[in-house]
């Protein structure tokens, strides 16, 4: 069954227990994404860690392949779960990273879920959009990486993949959600049903009246798919 994974996005550390706390034991599964650590760094790695919950460590990393692998290395020290790297930081990269992975599982990022085709070609990049999501994808696999994280619109390119090859995909509205800043979307069921093995939902359980209500409603259709 598809995973759901809960982002915590927030500056506020308590802001973020007080969503993990309320939603316990229904959510086991967490991302901290680039506003709450810089705010936190790993305290809150720590405290989810000790409340029994896993953890999607999205950083994105980028960088030289010493430096990149390096910050992977640390990450898998906190005994994270999930831990994001830039597909395009290339093959030397890649592969630095998953050498010093740890029991950690890296997830390759392919095209943002916030940029579209005219977008894509504004940064220099001029291959199709699904032509650069597909790329990137066999990049990670043939580097040993352990899945990606894409677009949900963008499941359908990857039939080809290996089934345990991970697929997490952000950009979950629920019907009647606000899609926000995210381009390309799905509804819970459309993702689980295109081979995602976990989705990401943020604002529209964090955000929502009732936030226990909000997660059981995802947690139901996924169950149903």
């Amino acid at each position: 069954m598809t995973e759901l994974i809960v982002a915590l996005d927030t500056y506020r550390e308590e802001q973020a227990k007080t969503w993990v706390k309320t939603l316990g034991d229904r959510v086991g599964f967490y991302k901290v994404g680039l506003e709450l650590f810089t705010s936190t760094g790993p305290s809150v790695i720590h405290w989810l860690k000790e409340q029994g919950k896993k953890v999607f460590l999205d950083l994105k990393y980028h960088d030289i392949p010493n430096t990149a692998s390096g910050a992977v290395a640390v990450a898998s020290g906190w005994g994270v779960d999930l831990c994001t790297i830039h597909a395009a930081g290339g093959a030397e990269m890649l592969q630095a990273c998953k050498a010093r992975s740890g029991s950690t599982e890296l997830l390759a990022v392919t095209v943002l879920t916030s940029l579209n085709q005219q977008q894509l070609r504004k940064i220099g990049v001029d291959l199709p959009l699904d032509k650069q999501v597909t790329v990137l994808a066999e990049l990670a696999l043939e580097n040993g990486i352990h899945g990606i994280i894409c677009a949900p619109t963008d499941l359908h390119l990857l039939g080809a993949l290996p089934e345990n090859f991970l697929r997490v995909t952000p950009g979950i509205r629920p019907e009647g959600s606000d899609s926000g800043d995210q381009k390309r979307v799905m509804t819970p069921t459309q993702a689980a049903q295109g081979g995602a093995s976990h989705i990401v939902v943020g604002r529209p359980i964090t955000a929502a009246p009732d936030p226990v209500q909000a997660a059981e409603r995802i947690l139901t259709e996924l169950i149903q798919c």
